[in-house]
């Protein structure tokens, strides 16, 4: 059979627009094509590539298990999901592991437990849940209505209830809006769909502060933000505040789809037997590929990396800038970096996107005026540098039409 693009519009749901190139095989920070074409990889599949492609010892891990045990369901346990709760809890806050398949999955399951922890502890007024404008929290009917967005939520019939939203950083709005009635905030510790938007450090603690004053739980979205994005295993941990509940997906399983939810003993009881399940979550292939994915990222060596690998990004992106005037600023943090374009290209971060991938180098946007950047915690020196040569290329291709 001839695989093309074409064949995409022939047999999928078009609910996506993928680009003409269709890659076939990758090694680190570099992908190749169909036609054997390479592209150096900014975009890490969305911040989920954290250790580049077909990295050693996660190939090693997928043999590995392969051979063992693939599936079991949850009436049964298995070793890599011990192995993995284990090293995940020991270099948290948290006591307790649920497993997931994707972020959405994980948010879902930290909804559903902030709702049943408020039910049994307080009645069934306490139903109020609180996230921010331009938001992002999946695509389950839950999450996508917990997210900010309504590009993305509306259009599918009555949304859940009791999900209300105010602006990010914006302390006064939160405290207005809760109550006693309160059950859980929800928020992202940087935005990623939403524009790279950092929090402020008065914010986040003042998030922590309210909603201990009105006995709510604070939900930690680390889908994006997680497992070394920013330059800590977690994101909270740099910013002095601890979450009641972290989600964590994307770069979790290097690329092997798996999510996981994070909470205290105390929190976690409230999901008894039965109330919640996933026939996938925490089988034993995607386990074994987390457990070595965390093996490396976990280490002083990969995290303060990408503290120094955000100084050459940021110093590449602005030299670029400094020769076009493209961009307003730089926006994020550690390996997630947005260019902000300035007022003469508003709404064109997808033409600098395709311009990319034209001159051989795979970017990402965040919304309509953002060009966001997400590689691999282990890119190199040097592919940072060639890939930024050719990010250079295609502004210059977008500037001078």
């Amino acid at each position: 059979m001839q695989v093309t693009r074409e064949l995409f519009d022939d047999v999928m749901v078009p609910n996506y627009a993928p680009s003409s190139i269709i890659p076939v095989r990758g090694e680190g920070s570099r992908v190749w094509d169909q036609n054997d074409n390479e592209l150096i990889d900014f975009a890490g599949g969305i911040a989920v590539n954290c250790l580049g492609h077909c990295h050693p010892a996660l190939v090693a891990a997928v043999n590995d298990q392969a051979s063992k045990i693939w599936h079991l369901s949850n009436v049964m346990t298995n070793e890599p999901a011990l192995r993995l709760a284990k090293k995940l809890t020991d270099a948290t806050f948290a006591d307790r592991v649920y497993y997931a398949n994707s972020g959405a999955e994980s948010n879902e399951a930290a909804l559903k437990l902030a709702r049943r922890w408020a039910l049994d502890n307080y009645g069934a007024d306490k139903d109020q849940i609180i996230a921010f404008k331009q938001g992002f929290h999946g695509r389950t009917f839950f999450t996508v209505t917990v997210g900010g967005q309504e590009a993305y939520s509306d259009g599918f019939g009555p949304k859940p209830g009791a999900v209300e939203h105010v602006a990010y950083n914006d302390l006064e709005a939160l405290k207005a809006l809760m109550s006693e009635r309160t059950c859980a905030v929800m928020m992202e510790p940087l935005q990623g769909e939403g524009g790279l938007v950092s929090p402020t450090a008065d914010f986040v603690k003042g998030v922590r502060e309210l909603c201990d004053e009105h006995n709510a739980l604070l939900i930690f979205d680390e889908v994006q933000t997680g497992f070394g994005r920013l330059g800590s295993l977690y994101a909270y941990q740099d910013l002095g505040v601890t979450p009641d509940i972290l989600t964590s997906a994307k770069a979790l399983g290097g690329g092997f789809p798996i999510g996981a939810m994070l909470t205290t003993a105390e929190i976690a009881k409230h999901l008894k037997i039965g109330t919640h399940g996933s026939t996938y979550g925490g089988n034993p292939l995607a386990c074994a590929v987390g457990e070595a994915v965390m093996d490396i990222v976990n280490t002083p060596e990969v995290l303060n990396g990408v503290k120094e690998k955000e100084a050459q990004f940021r110093a590449g992106l602005e030299a670029i800038n400094a020769k076009y005037n493209a961009f307003s600023e730089i926006r994020g943090k550690g390996l997630l970096l947005g260019a902000v374009l300035n007022d003469k290209y508003q709404g064109r971060a997808r033409d600098f996107m395709v311009a990319s991938a034209d001159n051989g180098l795979m970017a990402l946007v965040a919304g309509a005026n953002i060009v966001r950047f997400a590689p691999s915690l282990i890119i190199t020196d040097a592919d940072i540098t060639e890939g930024l040569a050719r990010f250079e290329k295609a502004v210059a291709q977008i500037v001078n039409a």
